[in-house]
């Protein structure tokens, strides 16, 4: 028999449909031919976590009961998959449950399977996106969070309601904001709305691509926000490259990249730096921090695929500051201890 090597090949052994999340960076559906890519290792894994690729792998057999793993897997310098820890996990599937992920458990298996050493917790608000976004791809009924939510966002609600709102129904809403009068809402929620349902909404939103006309809207409420609510809206502005560049520029000039934003930055805003100027700045404020936390920052975003390139490009521009340098310098010294 065949030797099973992929969590593809796996699944299709089994005769299970299935879709594929990154559950990195941000929580995003993965169309299949990418996901091959990362699993053949011709392509590195665009959102790496210390080191690690986070997968919410969903899938169902004939019956339509829908299961789901939570797979942390190691990867390599290049920041391909390690093909020998993804083969530890499906020998360790395949023992536990033969060649049919579908079949029932005993109680001895699922706690084997819920601790495994290649399984993680999302937070809770990844975990109410990822839930939000797998409901509206596999056609089914938001959660029963949902209605409340639409009906508070739509202003059917006081406003000092908002403690009747969960996350999921906040999700809900705003992964179909395709759907109806739902954007419309979204949008005047950042007026109407409590502060808290706000920042939930944020936490939401960074996670999806917005529209250039709410991305405006965040990013004026960003200029003006207290400072305490400034990295929510700039996570929110995660999808739109350009707006983040502009929110980082922005607290450049009134000298409020704080090590707080530079990991938002980091975190969710990384496409941003893609931009040479973008990157100049952040760089700059990212070595008036401490030593170990320039080189802890610059460890995690050198790894991220898509500014490698650049970064590295910076470790050798002759134009940069004294203090960048030193920063650098720094960094070397720990790199060859």
């Amino acid at each position: 028999m065949t030797e099973i090597t992929t969590l593809s090949q796996f699944l299709k052994t089994a005769n299970t449909q299935f879709q594929v999340y990154d559950l990195g960076r941000r929580v995003q559906h993965i169309d299949m031919m990418a996901f091959h890519q990362i699993e053949e290792l011709l392509t590195p894994y665009p959102s790496p976590i210390q080191g690690h690729a986070q997968f919410a792998i969903v899938f169902w057999d004939a019956s339509q009961q829908h299961y789901i793993w939570f797979i942390k897997l190691a990867l390599d310098e290049r920041g391909l998959l390690s093909p020998a820890p993804r083969l530890q996990f499906i020998k360790m599937i395949i023992e536990a449950l033969g060649r049919d992920p579908t079949q029932p458990l005993t109680e001895q298996q699922q706690e084997q399977l819920a601790n495994h050493p290649f399984n993680f917790k999302p937070t809770q608000e990844k975990l109410a996106v990822f839930n939000a976004l797998v409901r509206k791809q596999l056609g089914e009924k938001a959660s029963a969070q949902y209605e409340f939510a639409y009906q508070y966002m739509s202003g059917q609600h006081p406003t000092d309601q908002w403690q009747n709102i969960g996350m999921q129904g906040i999700a809900d809403v705003c992964v179909r904001a395709s759907e109806l009068d739902h954007q419309q809402h979204i949008n005047t929620s950042f007026d109407s709305a409590a502060a808290e349902v706000k920042i939930a909404m944020c936490q939401c939103l960074e996670h999806l691509n917005i529209d250039d006309t709410l991305a405006t809207i965040v990013f004026d409420k960003f200029v003006a926000a207290p400072i305490e609510q400034q990295a929510y809206l700039l996570r929110a502005l995660a999808s739109n490259s350009e707006l983040s560049q502009k929110a980082i520029a922005h607290l450049n000039a009134t000298n409020s990249l704080s090590a707080e934003m530079l990991i938002t930055i980091a975190a969710r805003n990384w496409s941003a730096l893609k931009d040479e100027q973008t990157l100049k700045i952040y760089l700059e404020a990212l070595a008036k921090q401490e030593q170990h936390f320039f080189n802890q920052i610059f460890a995690d975003i050198v790894a991220i695929p898509l500014i490698r390139t650049q970064l590295l490009t910076q470790l050798r521009n002759p134009n940069r500051s004294a203090e960048l340098s030193a920063a650098i310098g720094g960094l070397f010294k720990v790199m060859k201890a």
